[in-house]
């Protein structure tokens, strides 16, 4: 995966080292910092496009965000491309959640996905959450989901 920041500055590190190198100067500023990962999509003709965000949020303080984007041309059911949101939140998580550890970096995954079941994301809702959870993550939906559903959402 590809990451760049916001202003469209590319990431040329190893992700790994990246978030290392932030949360060093970060936690050396004094800043509490959590970790929130989250992936939305949306269909565009048959293309579906994704957008995954890693937010980094000091406490009272803002924060910044990471973003990866990317493409797949095929056709999924909402549930099949709600879990792929999910596994690419998870993924990243997973490759990231020692480094988080070691540096004491509360993480959460968020899932773009509606906790009221009269919305069609709802349909993956037991399935995402057992898959974050299994995975020994924090999990959050709708509405508290704000990386899938607010920065990852303008990405895409």
């Amino acid at each position: 995966m590809k990451w760049r920041r916001l202003n469209g500055k590319s990431i040329q590190d190893d992700l790994k080292v990246a978030v290392e190198k932030v949360l060093k100067k970060e936690l050396a500023d004094g800043h509490r910092m959590k970790v929130c990962i989250g992936s939305d999509s949306q269909v565009k003709g048959g293309v579906i496009e994704y957008a995954t965000v890693i937010v980094f949020l000091r406490e009272k303080r803002g924060g910044f965000m990471f973003i990866s984007n990317h493409k797949e041309f095929r056709k999924m059911s909402i549930r099949e491309r709600m879990i792929s949101e999910v596994a690419r939140s998870v993924n990243v998580a997973y490759n990231l959640c020692d480094l988080l550890d070691k540096y004491d970096v509360e993480l959460e995954v968020h899932a773009d996905i509606n906790t009221d079941p009269h919305f069609e994301s709802n349909v993956a809702l037991k399935e995402a959450m057992g898959y974050i959870l299994g995975m020994g993550f924090v999990f959050k939906a709708k509405p508290d989901a704000f990386a899938s559903t607010s920065c990852a959402d303008k990405m895409v």
